[in-house]
C-alpha cells in the first residue's frame, strides 16, 4: 500500500519499475490488480529492461524512491549490484548524487542489515522505515500508511496534508 499510496499522491511525472514478486504480492495484499497499479503512472518499465532511460545516469529527474523495499534490495544496492533495472537506476541515482529514499519495511533486523543501511546512509541515501507514528491519532491502517507517504513527501520537498506535523495546531 505504501507504494501504491504514493504513487497516487505524488505530483508531476511517475515512472514506476515494479519488481515480479511485487507483481504477485499487490493482488494479495491491496487489492488492486497490477494493471490499475501501471495505470497510476506515466511510464512503467519492466525490471529487466536495462535498456529503460533510467538505466542511464543521464536521464535526469528529481528523487527516486523504493517503495517499500526489501532488506534483499538494501544488500544489493550496498554491495553495489545493478543486475536488473531496478538496481540499475539505484546505482546510477546514487553516483548522480540524486536524493533517494528506501522505505523497508522488514522486521527484525539483522546486523548485516542494519550495517547496509548505514552504509548506504553514509553515502547519502534516506533510510525511511515503514514505522508510522502515533502522535496524530491514527484511527485506521490507511492513517498509518499515510503517515509514512507523508514523510516521503516530506522528503522530495513536497507539502502533504496525509498527517498534522507534530506541534502543529488547527
Amino acid at each position: 500500500m505504501y507504494g501504491i499510496r504514493l504513487l497516487q499522491e505524488l505530483p508531476g511525472e511517475k515512472i514506476l519499475v515494479m519488481s515480479d514478486t511485487a507483481k504477485k504480492i499487490i493482488p494479495a495484499e491491496t487489492g488492486h490488480s497490477v494493471e490499475e497499479v501501471e495505470k497510476m503512472a506515466d511510464e512503467v518499465y519492466s525490471q529487466d529492461d536495462l535498456m529503460a532511460p533510467i538505466a542511464s545516469g543521464t536521464f535526469d529527474y528529481d528523487i527516486m524512491f523504493v517503495v517499500p523495499c526489501t532488506e534483499s534490495s538494501v544488500a544489493k544496492f550496498a554491495a553495489g549490484m545493478g543486475d536488473d533495472l531496478i538496481s540499475r537506476a539505484f546505482m546510477c541515482a546514487l553516483k548522480e548524487g540524486r536524493k533517494t529514499v528506501l522505505v523497508p519495511r522488514e522486521t527484525p533486523k539483522s546486523a548485516i542489515m542494519l550495517e547496509n543501511e548505514l552504509k548506504l546512509a553514509r553515502l547519502g541515501v534516506v533510510i525511511l522505515d515503514a514505522n508510522p507514528a502515533f502522535y496524530p491519532n491514527p484511527k485506521t491502517v490507511s492513517d498509518m500508511v499515510d503517515f509514512i507517504v507523508g514523510r516521503c513527501l516530506m522528503q522530495a520537498g513536497i507539502d502533504q496534508d496525509l498527517f498534522e506535523r507534530w506541534g502543529s495546531s488547527d
